[in-house]
């Protein structure tokens, strides 16, 4: 071996190995943003649903608005359902244009959810989709949902069709995909999820510690409507004690943690979010409450 090369070797070595050191070397909020990108990249459409969901928290955060922007275009229903319907809890109006263009998805849940989000954006647009659910007629000139026209005029159907893909027809709204398998079995974990989203509304710090100790239940669906809350909050004091739980087992309290972090560390920090509510002023189980 020449000289000059193992010369160099030592510094080599100390390349490699500092190489691995330096890529880990990240702040809890870029952990975050890291969990929700591989979440969003996942294979399983459930993961890639529940994490787009989860981006519903980080209202005016202009890469959460650019990553359901482009879960739209994701090859699977639900996740361009949970893209639209994020988009509206985002409150991003810029976004009008593309969840206007969601109308015309083949998929009836892309479409309710893209209207219900226009309504929330005060776009008229949306009106047009209620109105079709409503009367079981169009407005006129062509239909929004071309080869469905059907399941709108069946009423009894399409409210069961909202009540199982989570379209606004329901006190369970907002809840992501495992939810729906488990609210007739057990009776008692969405009413405590939903009770925990009222608590975001609490300005009693015993409903914070309350929070706080619900991040450990052994429900996920509690432990995320739990961490959805303390988002809700807005206090950076519970940083923390959520970041932690960044590596739940449960990929949607995983996600709604990482979304946590981010909101409790920057501008939105200190901001209190109302809960979200149907339009019979009913709890809304958290977006993220679901896997």
């Amino acid at each position: 071996m020449p000289h000059s090369l193992r010369c160099c070797l030592p510094f080599l070595f100390i390349i490699v190995l500092a190489g691995p050191v330096l890529a880990t070397d990240q702040t809890p909020v870029q952990k975050a943003w890291d969990v929700l990108d591989v979440g969003l990249k996942e294979k399983s459409l459930a993961k890639r649903h529940d994490a787009v969901h989860a981006l519903g928290l980080l209202a005016g955060d202009s890469k959460a608005v650019a990553m359901a922007e482009a879960a739209l275009e994701d090859h699977a229903v639900e996740v361009r359902e949970a893209a639209a319907t994020t988009l509206g809890r985002l409150q991003s109006t810029a976004s009008i244009p593309k969840l206007q263009l969601a109308l015309n998805d083949k998929e009836l849940p892309v479409v309710l959810a893209a209207a219900h989000s226009l309504w929330a954006l005060h776009d008229k647009r949306g009106y047009e989709v209620y109105y079709e659910i409503l009367l079981g007629e169009r407005k006129g000139g062509k239909g929004l949902i071309a080869g469905q026209e059907e399941m709108f005029k069946d009423r009894k159907k399409l409210a069961q069709f909202g009540f199982e893909e989570g379209i606004g027809f329901s006190p369970f709204t907002s809840i992501g995909w495992e939810v729906f398998k488990m609210v007739r079995k057990d009776d008692v974990s969405p009413v405590r999820a939903a009770a925990a989203e009222v608590l975001a509304d609490d300005p009693d710090p015993r409903s914070g510690r309350a929070l706080l100790l619900s991040c450990t239940d052994k429900s996920w669906m509690v432990r995320a409507a739990a961490l959805d809350a303390l988002a809700r909050r807005g206090d950076r004091a519970y940083l923390n004690d959520i970041e932690p739980h960044t590596a739940d087992e449960k990929d949607v309290v995983r996600y709604t943690a990482a979304a946590a972090v981010i909101r409790l560390s920057g501008p939105r920090a200190g901001i209190r979010l109302p809960a979200e509510k149907d339009r019979n002023g009913l709890p809304l189980v958290p977006g993220n409450a679901g896997k």
